[in-house]
């Protein structure tokens, strides 16, 4: 997996690129959790890039959103993959998140 933030006035973007599963997820959340407080209003997570995402995957992403609400700013995904949206959905979580296209 491979892992790039991007920090702009407007919002922090990781872009993520490979598979999240059980052993690559606790680096993504190390990144979402050191960006949600400093981003100045929100994250972004960039998914286009992610050919595979497991269960470990989906609850990164959801400490995530509750990291961003606790802290007062947007989290959203962004360009997430078909595979993506397909774990998203089966788990009734498409929802749930603030999805938008690139």
């Amino acid at each position: 997996m491979k892992i790039e933030t991007t920090v702009t006035a407007d919002e922090t973007i990781i872009a993520v690129e490979g598979d999240i599963d059980l052993y690559s997820s606790p680096e993504l959340r190390t990144a979402v959790l050191k960006a949600v407080p400093r981003a100045t209003t929100g994250v972004g997570v960039h998914l286009g890039g992610v050919t595979y995402m497991d269960s470990s995957g989906v609850a990164t992403l959801v400490e995530g959103l509750r990291s961003a609400k606790e802290n007062g700013k947007t989290f959203s995904l962004v360009a997430p993959s078909t595979s993506v949206m397909k774990v998203l959905e089966l788990a009734r979580l498409d929802s749930i998140f603030e999805v938008r296209s690139g």
